[in-house]
Parts: structure tokens; sequence; C-alpha cells
């Protein structure tokens, strides 16, 4: 009966990258936002990631300036020191955000 609907309308994120790496090395993680729609009334108003509680990037958009689909995927690459906690969150202008995604890096 529709019950996805209301969490289709919050925004989330999902992370991709890798489970372990080798210190020093760069790696690329692909941040992936799930949302309902993309309208000047309706969008993902911002989108972060965090590595060990410092922020690494972060995407703000506006009514005018929306994302480039209502679903879209953004990339960024870190090196990476020691094991790192990767968290990325979106979130609506309407509804908010679905809640923070969370990955670990090990580094071996």
């Amino acid at each position: 009966l529709g019950s996805g609907l209301a969490l289709a309308n919050k925004s989330s994120a999902a992370i991709e990258a890798p489970q372990t790496a080798s210190k020093g090395s760069d790696v690329t993680i692909r941040v992936t936002v799930t949302h309902s729609a993309n309208t000047a009334l309706h969008y993902t108003e911002w989108l972060k990631v965090v590595a060990n509680k410092k922020e690494i990037a972060r995407w703000d958009y506006t009514k005018d300036k929306r994302p480039e689909a209502a679903e879209f995927t953004k990339e960024i690459k870190i090196k990476v020191m020691e094991d790192t906690e990767i968290i990325a969150e979106a979130s609506c202008n309407n509804h908010g955000s679905k809640g923070p995604a969370t990955h670990k890096i090990t580094v071996k």
C-alpha cells in the first residue's frame, strides 16, 4: 500500500569503497544518493562525506542548482594512512535524511 513511499522522499546515501587498502594508498570512494524527486520544490539539498570525523567533501544544492538527477553518484579519492571510517549523508530539502551510511576501510 505504498508504505515505501514515505522513505523514498528522504535522501539516502550508499558508499562503495574497498574494505582494505595499503597504508599510503589512494582509494576511490563512490557515494550514490537515492531520492524520489529532483524538482525545484523537492530535491537533495546537500551531500557530505566524512572520513574519521573530518569532512572531506560536500556538495550543496539549491532549487536553481539541483543535482544532475534524482539518483546521482559522486566520486572522491583519498589517501589512507590508518583505518578509516567513511560516513556519507544526504538530505532532502523537505524531508531530511534517511540517516548516514558508514563504511570502514582497514589499512594493512
